[in-house]
């Protein structure tokens, strides 16, 4: 049976077998982030139904662990925004309705996204104290709600299947917490790529939900900090500015 290779990193590769998805870890990869995200994975499906590709299976093979999901076969936000762009706002509105249905359940099991956002800016060794004290000072004063938040919804991570029905993917990063602080990381992608378009969608959300564009601006600066511990080489620069980012606002 043959597998089409999709993706890989130093510490995954994932591939495609008929109608599964394997995401085999590298045989150093920690064998509790593994169950983790296992158990992100079917706690979160079990709330959202079929908009999220069920775990099938967790075994070990050759030393390394192999996590297999349902495939959702269509096309990714993304690759439609690509190939017909006068639609792209059509598909940041439909983004925004299926981030809104995200965030309307709790799943009381996840991490707290404030911790996690804590963690993130402690391990982050290339800021000096006194932007580390500005980052947590500001944390701490953000609400703490029990949302659940995807962590990194983008265009490339909603499919759109050949019956119309929408998948969201990868919720690795899922944890419960502030929404504004999910669509403040959601703004950040999107400004890496074309600002209008984050502009766009911050606009969506504060006409739908009442919110005042300068709460969600309020997280930039720890969503960003907390991003730079990916260390994306082709995203520093800009995360870095957007640390101070609010301030100036």
């Amino acid at each position: 049976m043959s597998k089409e290779l999709l993706s890989e990193n130093t510490s995954r590769r994932i591939y495609r077998e008929e109608d599964r998805i394997l995401k085999v870890f590298s045989g150093d990869f920690p064998k509790e982030e593994v169950f983790h995200e296992a158990f992100i994975n079917a706690r979160i499906e079990a709330v959202l139904g079929e908009m999220v590709p069920k775990v099938l299976s967790l075994n070990l093979r050759d030393g390394s662990w192999t996590l297999e999901k349902e495939y959702a076969k269509g096309r990714t936000l993304q690759e439609l925004m690509e190939e017909e762009p006068s639609r792209k706002q059509e598909y940041l509105e439909k983004m925004l309705e299926l981030q809104l249905q995200i965030q309307s359940h709790q799943v009381p099991v996840l991490e707290q996204l404030k911790d996690k956002m804590q963690r993130q800016i402690n391990e982050l060794g290339d800021i000096d104290d006194g932007t580390r004290y500005e980052l947590l000072t500001r944390l701490a004063g953000m609400p703490r709600h029990e949302k659940l938040c995807h962590g990194d919804l983008r265009p490339s991570n909603i499919i759109l299947d050949e019956a119309g029905a929408y998948h969201v993917i990868d919720w690795v990063h899922a944890t419960k917490g502030n929404a504004s602080a999910d669509i403040a990381r959601t703004y950040l992608i999107l400004a890496l790529d074309d600002k209008s378009m984050a502009e766009y969608y911050l606009e969506l959300f504060c006409k739908q939900t009442g919110t005042k564009p300068s709460y969600v601006q309020d997280w930039l600066p720890v969503v960003a900090a907390a991003q730079l511990t990916k260390k994306r080489p082709e995203e520093m620069e800009e995360l870095r500015s957007w640390l101070q980012i609010c301030d100036h606002m």
